[in-house]
């Protein structure tokens, strides 16, 4: 069903990897320190972007007087121990076991590199993977497309010969933005 691509990126959260009740969690658990809740909708809705981001949307929210980044520290370092304890591939990796070998393969994602890496690791999947660019490996996350074209450069294949399988509309985005074909996981 892929052969027309020579190369394929996959998003990691809501997409190879079912971690998004693992992230709400810890932002209940994080925030609940601060006083402060976010409306899931709109969290929902910051899908793919960067954990700074979605904590400048929180902190805006609440006219809290926070730094996002560090708030976003402390939120990653909470997820990272709780990740490894429970998540789990979702069917999706099926594509990519079966496609391994026959075509280069990167997460893009974003979530920070440490809590990435960390993740395909322990869950022996980073082998399949030609390169893993994360939300601090770029200067511009998505829905920019920044994360797919280094993606792309990485693997060495043009961003046109590739196709981006993805769960959340910034990260549709970015794809199309990026000139690739785009999967959204959530018609599958």
């Amino acid at each position: 069903m892929y052969d027309r691509y020579d190369g394929l990126i996959f998003d990691m959260d809501g997409t190879i990897l079912d971690t998004e009740p693992t992230h709400r969690k810890a932002w209940h658990e994080v925030l609940r320190r601060y006083d402060m809740c976010f409306d899931e909708a709109s969290v929902i809705a910051l899908n793919g972007s960067p954990t700074w981001r979605i904590a400048q949307h929180i902190i805006h929210q609440h006219q809290a007087n926070l730094d996002p980044h560090e708030l976003a520290e402390e939120k990653t370092a909470l997820v990272k121990m709780m990740l490894l304890d429970s998540v789990q591939p979702l069917p999706l990796i099926e594509v990519v076991k079966s496609w391994y070998g026959r075509r280069p393969m990167s997460v893009g994602t974003g979530s920070e590199s440490v809590v990435a890496e960390a993740l395909l690791t322990h869950l022996n999947l980073r082998r399949y993977f030609d390169a893993v660019v994360a939300a601090d490996h770029i200067q511009h996350p998505k829905p920019a497309p920044d994360t797919f074209l280094r993606c792309a450069e990485l693997m060495s294949v043009a961003p046109q010969k590739c196709v981006v399988f993805e769960d959340a509309d910034f990260g549709l985005q970015a794809a199309r933005d990026a000139g690739m074909d785009a999967i959204d996981v959530r018609l599958l």
